[in-house]
């Protein structure tokens, strides 16, 4: 008894050394939380870029292979390359709006190649970011994290609708498809707001499971052609995509990960004080920042998209206290594991666009929320009202009214047609233009 007391323990230190028996349910609860969220983005650009079967499946496979590099990175730092922290990485949804705009404007080797480059640049903002931090106060950060949660929606209500393939058969819309995102939708909304624990975490995996049930009791809608040819054992294959490089688009990703380094912050510094209550160090923000970009250039090797810590995962350290590195270790060896078999990531592709729908517009939702919650960490004077709205009216105007950019020249379109660079752009500016104003709220 006293042996079995002292082995928990073991969890909550950072250096504990917990048995595997009670090492691995909690390891499984941190995969299962952030899986779904891990490979629905690399599967939505493949759908928007109507990338074959194989191809999909090669970009979920990458995404798992670079989630767990980048968690072991992060675990075990390598010449100030990650932060010696617990934390489970995976790609990010934030990076889609710009992930999606490349690839339609210049293919999916655009998006290695830009990620390559700003993954690079971002290696520098690690180094300085205590720096360049105080440019990126909660009222920009903030407007930009709305910006995104907003500019997600259509890709949710759009897969909600059946997606690309049902627009092209005439079939969106149907209502078969509306019973699968509503009822995904549903479960997942019963479980993240009644569920408790595991229940509560898991909410978008087990909407996902419930939906996919249905699909295959409905008939017709699930295919496992795919699954059936996939083999057991495969790697992706390096430069498989190409690299391609074009100056805008270089351009936006690098301002998206200045971004992200700004939430990567946000997300460590939480990781610290619910789980060793204490504040991040520079040392582990900077080296964060760093092993996240430096796994975001082998991404762009292997065919893995950009990566961030998964906030849900976060939440359960913070909650659960267990802190132990080699739970996370077994993470990253079982995400490894996973990207390694095609099996896995043709399983995962067979799952209806109308149930990652009705999933991922509760992820979307919750961008959009974490951006006014960071809003609301500075005063809603009407300095800062000012400032964020015009960014957003602008930002999302131009996108809804493309046209206005009819007479700019290429290069111009290509930036100021997404809203999240406008919006990005000028509430940038307008914070260091105008004066401070940290009055309270009007």
């Amino acid at each position: 008894m006293h042996t079995e007391r002292k082995s928990g323990s073991e969890l909550f230190s950072l250096n504990g050394k917990p048995t595997f028996g009670q090492a691995f349910p909690q390891a499984m609860q941190h995969v299962l939380a952030m899986l779904v969220g891990n490979i629905t983005p690399p599967m939505l650009i493949a759908s928007t870029l109507s990338l074959s079967a194989a191809d999909q499946i090669m970009l979920t496979q990458a995404a798992m292979i670079i989630g767990g590099i980048t968690t072991l990175l992060q675990l075990y730092p390598v010449f100030g390359f990650g932060m010696g922290l617990p934390s489970v990485m995976g790609v990010a949804f934030a990076y889609m709006p710009i992930l999606t705009m490349i690839g339609n404007q210049y293919g999916i080797a655009a998006i290695f190649g830009s990620q390559l480059v700003a993954g690079f640049v971002s290696i520098f903002i690690g180094m300085f970011m205590g720096k360049i931090r105080r440019f990126f106060p909660p009222i920009v950060s903030g407007t930009v994290v709305l910006s995104i949660g907003l500019s997600l929606y259509k890709t949710a209500v759009t897969y909600m609708g059946g997606g690309s393939a049902a627009q092209a058969d005439g079939s969106f819309g149907s209502g078969k498809f509306w019973i699968l995102a509503l009822v995904t939708l549903a479960v997942t909304l019963a479980c993240s707001l009644f569920g408790k624990g595991y229940l509560k975490v898991s909410g978008m995996l087990i909407g996902i499971v419930a939906g996919y049930a249905i699909a295959l009791g409905m008939g017709g809608i699930v295919d496992f052609g795919q699954f059936q040819e996939a083999g057991w054992i495969s790697v992706p294959i390096p430069f498989h995509f190409g690299l391609e490089f074009h100056f805008d688009a270089i351009l936006m990703m690098v301002l998206m990960y200045v971004v992200q380094a700004v939430q990567t912050i946000g997300d460590v510094s939480s990781t610290a004080m619910g789980g060793f209550g204490r504040e991040a160090t520079d040392k582990e923000l900077g080296g964060a920042i760093k092993g996240q970009s430096i796994c975001g250039m082998i991404g762009a090797v292997i065919g893995g998209l950009p990566t961030d810590p998964y906030s849900q995962n976060v939440g359960l350290i913070c909650t659960t206290k267990v802190v132990a590195k080699k739970v996370f270790l077994i993470v990253g060896v079982v995400m490894l594991a996973a990207g390694i078999c095609p099996k896995f990531g043709a399983l995962m592709t067979t799952i209806p666009q109308p149930v990652l729908g009705g999933a991922t517009v509760t992820v979307f939702a919750a961008i959009t929320m974490s951006g006014i919650q960071l809003l609301g960490e500075q005063p809603m004077n009407y300095r800062n009202k000012m400032i964020v709205g015009i960014a957003l009216a602008i930002g999302i105007g131009i996108e809804a009214v493309p046209d206005i950019l009819q007479f700019c020249p290429q290069l111009a379109k290509n930036i100021l047609g997404s809203s999240l660079m406008v919006s990005f752009l000028i509430v940038f500016l307008l914070n260091i233009i105008v004066p401070e104003d940290n009055s309270p709220a009007s």
